[in-house]
């Protein structure tokens, strides 16, 4: 008798171990899937070792735009459609407003959401009202296909007729990598100017 209860409580500190180490490893796990602080930035630490997906792609006037342009540059990548009433023209604001605070702007791309009501016209209205005219702000178009990919690199969801397409502002360092990401609640002039200002200080 005395050693069945000498099994049975060895049995349950084993039980007890294995339960306690796989808690912690899930603990862990899922530390690993959440949004990180990068340490000195206002906004979340984007995934180590993750290049950006370059393109090319129209911008409002016809020219041609790519992010392998900008290399040695900090650039805001954001991802917008013109006919927005509500996160497009906050997340435009914050970013002109974030460049004011700088003292000069960076190079602020905006790619579309919206391809089938998404052109040349519409931008160039969007970027007016905004007031982010004469180049501090080039609005990128193209059709869905050439889109899709781009969205699906950077885990963005489409605009469409029953959801809301994903809202975010992505900074890109200077040699090229991702680094810091912006939900749009969590988006604001300050923040962004010092993460901007704290990548340009950054050494070659």
């Amino acid at each position: 008798m005395r050693v069945t209860r000498l099994h049975l409580a060895l049995a349950t500190l084993l039980a007890c171990t294995f339960a306690a180490l796989c808690g912690a490893l899930l603990a862990t796990a899922g530390q690993d899937d959440e949004p990180t602080q990068a340490p000195g930035f206002r906004g979340a630490l984007a995934p180590a070792g993750v290049p950006p997906k370059d393109f090319r792609l129209r911008d409002q006037d016809g020219r041609v735009a790519s992010l392998k342009e900008y290399r040695g540059k900090v650039v805001a990548l954001t991802f917008l459609y013109t006919t927005c009433e509500d996160t497009c023209p906050i997340a435009a604001d914050q970013i002109r407003a974030a460049f004011d605070r700088l003292g000069h702007d960076v190079p602020a791309l905006a790619v579309s959401v919206d391809p089938a009501n998404d052109d040349a016209d519409q931008a160039r209205k969007f970027l007016l009202k905004r007031r982010l005219t004469n180049g501090r702000m080039r609005f990128l178009l193209g059709d869905r296909q050439t889109l899709a990919p781009i969205w699906k690199f950077y885990g963005v969801a489409p605009q469409g007729d029953e959801f809301d397409h994903t809202a975010r502002v992505l900074l890109i360092d200077r040699s090229g990598r991702q680094r810091i990401a912006f939900p749009i609640d969590q988006l604001t002039p300050e923040a962004l100017a010092h993460d901007i200002a704290k990548l340009e200080a950054e050494p070659s």
